[in-house]
């Protein structure tokens, strides 16, 4: 791909500013780095859950008996296995074991995600093996050929088992909503895991006897920082129960979103240290607040490109909240419509390159193709990613982040298609169209027609259908869909009719602060 068309001045900056530093990585597997910790520090606490601990010596005796029945059971390098958990210190015994045995984890919360969608991620992941607490093992869909087994089960300890893993092999795979109404699983590998969270600042300083907070799904790949960042360095896992706030007070470090962020009270988290947030664009006046507490961090990236792809420590009297530049041994580029580098200081979309670009979507190579290309900067047979985030460059070369290309929303911290939303209530009894458009940072609102299509039912089949951050707090039924004078939707037009409309409900601020019951216990 040819410069030619910038400045030289820019064609210096594009390097500049889009390259992030090349930095050796300590280890390529994570789970290495744990076992070093636990053969040093063996008796630190490796994990806290409501007063139940465990040191870093049984954690890795554990994680190494259900490695060694993983692989009686045929599981191998390359493979995917379930972890279908609830919070808890078996959570992670699950995820190390399965690391250990050198295959990749598949995490669900099973007390949340729909029964279908389990039987997806199984399916789309090819998963034969699936790691559970025995009390949620009734929700867990095990058919002919596969493997349930009871993370909290009897277990005898065994010696580690001898697997090659190579840093290309996958670590997670991640599921994310899709257009179809189905997610998408996006495998993650060793080499990406281990660069975000064994170099600075992805590493946020912890250090051994560090508290860190577990407050995020484990389905969320923000989840992934948490626990192997943590346990990559020697803190201790302090993994929530049902209030959010009592586990953050008692921690060091934070890792969160926005939404999730909100929520603390910086006056009580009087250990705090280092916070970084993602998953969303965070206010400034969160980020101002908590920058005068403790070394705050914004970021930014999507799960494809690994947890975060840029950075940037912010301070309370910057003049802009950024998020910062690319991370170690990862790029930015800053591109047009036909992947060519715009201008310093021009829009673009922003296309990530490097040791953060994930190994792709399972199954699914028309999406492949369509977001991930060859990386024609780096070259090498490098791959970059599309991200459909909108950005550009400010003159001292830090990324400012403009939204989004197309109708994929954050809610909550997750990452939604609106579209998804859309064609589970297209699917509905009597439903000739909808459209679900983003109401809040918490919640959706969707619309549906004709008028006399079951609102109720229409909102029911998305929750059976898709995680509990896709349910619209509200389902509007309409004669008729206003649209433009171009003939599409009209989704100003519909914002208006749905602030009238829910004025109107004696329950409005209630129902929309509260979408679902799940909403404490998923953030």
């Amino acid at each position: 791909m040819s410069l030619l068309q910038l400045t030289p001045h820019d064609r210096a900056l594009f390097r500049e500013f889009g390259y992030g530093p090349a930095v050796p990585v300590p280890d390529p597997f994570v789970h290495h780095a744990f076992e070093r910790w636990a053969g040093t520090d063996a008796d630190a606490v490796a994990v806290e859950h409501e007063g139940a601990t465990i040191t870093y010596r049984e954690l890795n005796h554990r994680a190494n008996a259900v490695a060694a029945r993983l692989v009686r059971e045929g599981v191998r390098p390359g493979d995917h296995v379930g972890l279908f958990v609830r919070r808890s210190i078996p959570m992670v015994v699950g995820l190390l074991g399965i690391l250990k045995a050198g295959a990749a984890y598949v995490p669900q919360d099973v007390g949340l995600a729909p029964v279908s969608q389990l039987d997806h991620v199984v399916s789309t992941a090819a998963t034969r093996v699936i790691l559970a607490q025995e009390e949620h093992a009734d929700r867990i869909p095990v058919s002919s050929g596969r493997v349930l087994i009871a993370l909290d089960g009897p277990m005898p300890y065994e010696p580690p088992v001898a697997v090659r893993v190579r840093p290309d092999d996958g670590c997670y795979v991640l599921f994310t909503s899709g257009t179809t109404g189905k997610p998408n699983g996006v495998k993650v590998t060793h080499r990406n895991v281990a660069n975000i969270l064994l170099t600075a600042p992805g590493n946020l300083g912890i250090r051994p006897g560090d508290r860190v907070a577990q407050l995020l799904n484990v389905a969320f790949d923000m989840a992934a920082w948490e626990i192997l960042g943590c346990l990559a360095h020697g803190g201790t896992l302090v993994i929530r129960g049902k209030d959010i706030t009592e586990t953050a007070r008692s921690a060091d470090v934070i890792i969160a979103t926005p939404t999730v962020l909100s929520g603390i009270d910086p006056a009580i988290c009087t250990r705090v240290r280092t916070v970084a947030v993602a998953g969303e664009p965070c206010p400034r006046p969160l980020a101002d607040l908590w920058a005068r507490k403790a070394t705050f961090y914004n970021s930014c990236g999507p799960t494809e490109t690994t947890i975060v792809n840029t950075m940037r420590r912010h301070e309370a009297d910057d003049l802009l909240l950024t998020i910062g530049r690319p991370t170690p041994n990862n790029t930015v580029y800053v591109l047009d419509e036909h992947r060519r580098p715009v201008p310093i200081g021009e829009v673009g979309e922003m296309w990530a390159g490097g040791d953060c670009v994930s190994a792709g979507y399972l199954g699914n190579d028309e999406l492949n193709a369509e977001r991930y290309a060859p990386d024609p900067f780096l070259g090498g047979g490098s791959r970059m990613f599309r991200t459909r985030d909108l950005g550009r460059w400010t003159p001292d070369g830090e990324l400012e982040h403009l939204g989004r290309t197309d109708d994929q929303v954050k809610v909550r911290g997750f990452r939604v298609e609106l579209d998804s939303v859309t064609s589970v209530l297209e699917r509905t009894p009597g439903c000739v169209r909808a459209v679900t458009l983003k109401w809040d940072a918490r919640n959706l609102v969707s619309f549906v027609c004709p008028a006399d299509v079951d609102a109720e039912a229409a909102r029911s089949a998305v929750a059976e259908a898709l995680p509990y951050y896709c349910v619209p707090a509200h389902v509007m039924p309409l004669a008729t869909l206003p649209e433009t004078a171009r003939g599409k939707i009209d989704k100003a037009a519909l914002m208006q009719l749905a602030e009238r409309w829910l004025a109107d409900q004696p329950t409005t601020s209630a129902s929309l602060d509260g979408a679902t019951a799940l909403t404490a216990e998923a953030a």
